[in-house]
């Protein structure tokens, strides 16, 4: 299998080389990292060669690095049912770079590039109808990016005296509050919170001061 792989690999390397800019193997998959502007042709290579056949596009997502520049992957899965081989593709863009789109390669694609929008706000150029397909109409934000509030900006109700679900900013009743609790993960301490009562107690009763 791994050497199967190895082989795909290199095929895409000789077949691509200006595309291609790092292949590796992890999990029994073949990671390939290509151009944004490129992925058009990597995927219709991957599935119309001969020695590949990826023709199942099993999954289209993304992942959000805030730190970097180019802050988001788009992940393309892909399964060969000749080989019995996966493969993933995966593209670096930024917030303001587009994607072209593979709806006309692979039409399974178009709903996944639509969650991708949405959910991260990854624009993907030449897509037939690129809108919201998970969050509600007006929406404001992608709430997969790892900077938004975990609270979001607006939350939903229903209003009995408008007899419809009205939209209003989020308020909290309290703020976030910040408990004294000690932390499991910093393992158990020798002394805890509340023992010093259980000493005085002690004490009280060997003075006999106890009932």
């Amino acid at each position: 299998m791994e050497l199967a792989l190895k082989n795909i690999g290199e095929l895409i390397v000789a077949a691509l080389p200006q595309t291609v800019t790092a292949t590796d193997i992890s999990f029994g998959e073949l990671n390939v990292s290509v151009k944004a502007g490129d992925i058009v042709r990597v995927l219709t290579y991957l599935r119309d060669d001969a020695n590949c056949q990826f023709k199942i596009l099993v999954d289209v997502c993304g992942v959000d690095h805030p730190e970097r520049d180019q802050r988001f992957d788009v992940v393309y899965n892909l399964l060969s049912m000749t080989h019995n081989l996966r493969i993933r593709v995966k593209v670096r863009t930024g917030e303001n770079e587009p994607v072209p789109t593979v709806s006309d390669i692979f039409s399974s694609a178009g709903w996944w590039e639509r969650e991708a929008w949405d959910l991260y706000g990854i624009y993907f150029s030449g897509h037939h109808d690129l809108r919201r397909i998970m969050t509600d109409y007006g929406f404001e934000g992608h709430p997969l990016r790892k900077d938004f509030p975990l609270t979001g900006y607006v939350e939903l109700r229903y209003d009995d005296q408008k007899k419809r679900v009205v939209y209003e900013p989020v308020k909290l009743a309290q703020d976030f509050r910040s408990f004294d609790f000690v932390s499991p993960w910093e393992g158990v301490q020798s002394r805890l919170p509340g023992d010093e009562k259980a000493t005085q107690d002690d004490d009280d009763k060997a003075e006999g001061k106890g009932t």
